[in-house]
């Protein structure tokens, strides 16, 4: 078989974006055409199934199959496809509020299953479709049209959220690197498992300028740390900073200097443990320490679609082929006269 030789276009569906101008949105589907077309994937055999929100327009834009769900719900739909059909290459899209409020237990459950199938979600800190509430990842003392007094919640990590639940592979990236985004849901898309990337998302209207130290260029060096496998922690202006260990907890020192007591880490996206996951999780714009992007964990164990598939082709095997008439009218049955 000849390779599949599609483009970017290949993708580009005849449908209006409508984003409002200036939006990440549009930065995160312009990625995802240029990963799409490496896959070596048949145009029909891709599947994006979203929720309710302004990420969940995203099937409309993709020339692919796409299912437009109810609130919170695309989980759910994505694991039937997949296990319906799993030849499908199945995607979800959905946002801080869509996936992590009403959509929560659904995710939390596709991560524990490890179903093969990659999950992006945008996270711009507030409900934007809804003009402007607070979100699950909104920071605590929010001030919004449903917190005028500022909300008293603490905000939801989606990243901690994917490694507790046992999702195979999380990542984290952001809609102004347009390179490292496009890089990451490549990596995502090829993972054998449950693929979870959370994006950092400016919405320009309604939280603009949430993730202004890790965008603009006289700060984002500052504070934003590209964790890259085998390699250690550094970051700056120079990148003259290193991120080590103190035993009890994270230290920047001066990459040059050879103080006494700090481990100097290096990155493992494959076996670090859930406690170093974990702590480089917790430094999500954490205002002493950068916070990381990258890969968090990149591990591979059995998925519940080969299981399932392996389940069912043994007990034919055991009992042959299932019938249905069969199962309806046979065991205890009865007639009404």
């Amino acid at each position: 078989m000849e390779p599949i030789q599609l483009t970017k276009d290949d993708f580009t569906s005849n449908q209006e974006t409508r984003w409002c101008p200036g939006c990440g949105d549009y930065s995160i589907l312009a990625q995802m055409k240029k990963v799409l077309p490496t896959l070596g994937i048949p145009r029909e055999n891709f599947v994006f199934v979203s929720g309710i929100g302004c990420s969940s327009r995203f099937p409309y834009y993709l020339e692919t199959y796409g299912i437009h769900g109810i609130h919170g719900r695309a989980p759910v739909i994505a694991s039937g496809v997949k296990l319906a059909n799993p030849n499908l290459k199945v995607f979800v899209i959905t946002g801080d509020g869509d996936g992590l409020s009403i959509g929560g237990n659904h995710l939390i459950h596709l991560f524990r299953r490890n179903i093969d199938i990659t999950i992006v979600l945008f996270n711009n800190q507030i409900y934007g479709l809804t003009k402007g509430q607070y979100s699950p990842t909104s920071e605590k003392g929010k001030i919004t049209k449903s917190s005028p007094y500022g909300s008293l919640e603490s905000p939801f990590n989606p990243v901690q959220m994917a490694l507790a639940s046992g999702a195979s592979f999380v990542a984290r990236s952001i809609d102004r690197d347009p390179k490292h985004l496009e890089d990451t849901l490549a990596r995502a898309a090829k993972h054998k498992g449950t693929a979870f990337v959370e994006v950092y998302q400016n919405c320009n209207i309604f939280n603009d300028g949430a993730f202004l130290s890790l965008t603009e260029p006289k700060e984002k060096k500052k504070h934003l740390l590209k964790m890259e496998h085998g390699k250690p922690f550094i970051y700056g202006e120079n990148d003259e900073l290193m991120l080590t260990w103190t035993g009890k907890n994270f230290k920047v020192v001066n990459k040059d200097l050879n103080e006494n007591g700090h481990e100097i880490l290096t990155h493992d996206e494959n076996g670090s443990g859930p406690a170093m996951e974990f702590m480089l999780a917790s430094l999500s714009l954490d205002a002493q320490l950068p916070t990381p992007i990258g890969i968090f964990r990149a591990v591979e164990r059995d998925t519940y679609d080969d299981m399932m598939a392996a389940q069912m082709n043994a007990t034919k095997k055991k009992k042959g082929e299932g019938d249905l008439k069969t199962l309806f009218t046979g065991g205890y049955t009865w007639t009404n006269d």
